[in-house]
């Protein structure tokens, strides 16, 4: 990406996400280490992902914002709803990309130090089966931004979501970790598209007239189509994989006096209150007894508790952007 270009682009955002109040100070410095590092590969690409991921992930969080505020509460009582993001959080989203992007600018400045090769051999356009860590990029930010509209969009959905990790799809409230809704799974799609018609407008395909030797994989029209519905597709999972292992491993704790899923901040672990808490209540009068050991917090999924939203995260966007890299790399398309 070229200087002249990035540089003023990071800044602009970097002012947006100040001004906005979207990201913290620590998410700010974190923000501008992943732009750098997207920045650097010579390819448009990856910056311009990641900026299309920021802007289209901030404009779907402000939809509807004090609705979704409502339907959550915050575990210091406050309204629900997306405060400023951490650092944590960016990385969350960006950390598999920034390191798949960086790989791939060594791999492409080797290939073009490389004293033995023929300049005339070296394929300055992409090639199916070739560069295949543009792949993992691709999947990255398709499968972080289906996750993004699936959630903050899906939650609005008129239909109660139900938990896909359970035997019998029960009900859930809304904002519970593996609750889904066909809403957030359209969503999920129209996000991940994004990212991939953008990626086919940015990324330099070999055209079928390449007259460069040893160019084998050069894109036709019906590949191109062909690449949009595999990786819009599989973006896609990256939110039901996102919603398995929620379900699973991150616990939803909802508040027994109003029904309401309660959010930590940052993503983090919210504690859950036990009736043991108020074990003096035995000394003040058995007509308050029952109530006082009615606990005002309870688990409604995730009971295995090993993960909390960021790990969750970014345990999905590795798992997409990996999976995605192995698969192109035996499957042609």
């Amino acid at each position: 990406m070229k200087a002249i270009i990035a540089i003023p682009v990071l800044l602009a955002m970097v002012y947006r996400a100040w001004s906005h109040k979207s990201l913290t100070p620590a998410g700010i410095v974190a923000a501008i280490l992943t732009g750098v590092a997207h920045a650097v590969h010579p390819w448009s690409l990856p910056f311009a992902l990641l900026i299309i991921f920021f802007l289209a992930g901030t404009r779907v969080t402000k939809v509807k914002q004090d609705v979704k505020a409502r339907l959550t509460v915050q575990a210091n009582g406050s309204s629900g709803g997306e405060g400023a993001r951490t650092h944590i959080q960016v990385f969350a989203n960006s950390a598999v990309a920034s390191i798949l992007s960086l790989l791939h600018t060594y791999q492409l400045r080797q290939r073009e130090q490389n004293p033995f090769s023929d300049p005339g051999s070296i394929p300055r356009c992409y090639t199916w089966g070739d560069d295949v860590l543009v792949i993992g990029i691709v999947a990255n930010y398709a499968a972080v931004a289906a996750d993004t509209f699936s959630s903050e969009l899906g939650i609005l959905s008129k239909s109660r979501p139900r938990l896909i990790t359970s035997w019998n799809l029960r009900q859930v409230p809304p904002g519970t970790n593996g609750g889904v809704t066909v809403w957030g799974l359209v969503a999920g799609l129209l996000g991940s598209l994004i990212i991939v018609l953008a990626s086919v407008a940015l990324i330099p395909f070999c055209p079928e007239s390449s007259s460069v030797i040893g160019v084998a994989g050069a894109w036709a029209l019906r590949q191109r189509l062909r690449f949009v519905l595999i990786m819009t597709i599989w973006g896609a999972l990256g939110s039901v994989l996102d919603s398995l292992l929620g379900g699973w491993f991150q616990p939803s704790v909802v508040d027994t006096r109003t029904g309401k899923i309660v959010e930590g901040k940052g993503g983090a672990h919210v504690l859950i209150s036990s009736p043991t808490s108020k074990g003096s209540a035995k000394t003040k009068g058995a007509g308050k007894q029952g109530r006082d050991e009615q606990p005002s917090r309870m688990l409604e999924s995730g009971s295995l508790g090993l993960l909390d939203n960021n790990q969750v995260n970014f345990l999905m966007a590795l798992a997409m952007s990996i999976g995605a890299v192995a698969l192109s790399s035996i499957i042609r398309v």
